[in-house]
């Protein structure tokens, strides 16, 4: 799969609560956290989406320390501005402080993590484009913008295209098939599926469980399959067998009768 004229994985890796939680860094498990990045890196996942919010930056430095001895052009780094640095001169200066956290040359693909009615999507726009002139993104896309948004930011965007809308997508929660996914097809942009396991609530799910046994997989292996069609999910892992068992999402497909079963839960 190619995005941003590289080659990614079709599973991503989320960071959520890795180095700590809303804008709270936490160090305590900063070793453990390094290695499972690595490991994940090692085992072929080389999209990692993290965002300044994160443990107010914490994640990103996590994700720097965890690339050192990787090739950076071979991994992808999706990072995020909150919603309160949307101002042209917050957004850059959130953007430059991203990027020295990550200790990157660049980033690969740069989100508005949420929409800020407040802040004209003009003027945040302008920003994002300008990172691009500078070197410092690659791409840029959005994240938790409906169709509205969309057909707003890709009517104000002069020089390059909104690559991706990273938005929730799972099992329990599949509104965004009805229309953003779609309008996200049709337009080229990349859906990116954060809280991919539905926070944990994929795993006990019975028919999962059911389709999982025809197939030898596990119900968040089945999961993240059905989510594979239409998007990159980015599911989060705190140890190794975690992450093994979410590359066994990869390698096989669901047949369209257990798709079409999915669909309708």
């Amino acid at each position: 799969m190619r995005l941003c004229n590289k080659d990614v994985s079709q599973i991503g890796f989320g960071t959520w609560k890795i180095g700590g939680g809303y804008w709270n860094p936490d160090y305590s498990k900063d070793s453990h956290y390094i290695e499972i990045l690595k490991y994940v890196i090692s085992k072929g996942i080389n999209v990692i989406d993290t965002a300044e919010m994160y443990g107010g930056g914490h994640s990103e430095e996590l994700v720097g320390k965890a690339i050192e001895n990787f090739d950076r052009d071979k991994i992808f780094i999706i990072t995020k501005v909150w919603s309160n640095h949307l101002k042209y001169d917050d957004l850059i200066r959130s953007a430059k402080n991203s990027l020295k956290r990550l200790n990157a040359k660049y980033i690969d693909l740069y989100l508005i993590h949420w929409p800020n009615s407040s802040v004209p999507l003009e003027e945040s726009l302008r920003a994002m484009e300008e990172l691009v002139d500078q070197g410092i993104v690659n791409c840029i896309g959005v994240s938790n913008f409906d169709i509205k948004l969309l057909e707003e930011t890709m009517s104000i965007t002069k020089k390059y295209e909104i690559t991706a809308n990273e938005i929730e997508y799972n099992v329990e929660n599949k509104s965004a098939e009805k229309d953003v996914i779609p309008f996200c097809e049709r337009n080229n942009i990349k859906v990116i599926a954060y809280s991919p396991l539905a926070r944990g609530n994929a795993k006990n799910n019975k028919i999962l469980e059911e389709i999982g046994r025809k197939y030898n997989k596990t119900s968040v292996q089945v999961a993240l399959n059905y989510l594979l069609r239409r998007s990159i999910p980015i599911p989060k892992a705190s140890s190794k067998d975690h992450i093994d068992e979410i590359l066994g999402a990869l390698g096989w497909n669901l047949s369209d009768e257990d798709y079409e079963r999915i669909s309708k839960i």
